[in-house]
């Protein structure tokens, strides 16, 4: 069992800067990998960012949606049980409630860890608005 707590959403403009944190408890979070995703007003739930273990667990990597490629950093810091998105740049089109998830994936497939319902422990979510 694997609670998530994220952290750090709040209201920044146009071109402002965010980290978010997603805090885990648990004795196992290097094995997991962790996902952020997003959910804006009215629309479907979509990837952000991932980050996990591949190479059959010897390097770890990470991935991103198109339209935050560039912009986006996921990281992550195993003695603290912490996962950070730091974002960059941000539009209006960021808005959203983004949310930290984790599974302990054999693997990196990206038709894996781009996909929400692949993922066991969600956090409760964290509002970022951008806004002028």
């Amino acid at each position: 069992q694997v609670q998530l707590s994220e952290s750090g959403g709040g209201l920044v403009q146009p071109g402002g800067s965010l980290t978010l944190s997603c805090a885990a408890n648990g004795r196992t979070f290097i094995d997991y990998s962790m996902g952020w995703f997003r959910q804006a007003p009215g629309k479907e739930r979509e990837f952000v960012a991932a980050i996990g273990w591949a190479g059959g667990r010897t390097r770890v990597t990470s991935d991103y949606t198109d339209s935050v490629k560039g912009r986006f950093t996921i990281s992550r810091d195993n003695p603290k049980n912490t996962v950070y998105l730091q974002m960059n740049n941000l539009n209006p089109e960021d808005t959203a409630i983004y949310s930290c998830a984790a599974n302990d994936f054999l693997g990196f497939e990206r038709e894996t860890y781009q996909a929400p319902q692949k993922y066991a422990y969600w956090g409760q979510g964290a509002q970022v608005t951008v806004t002028a």
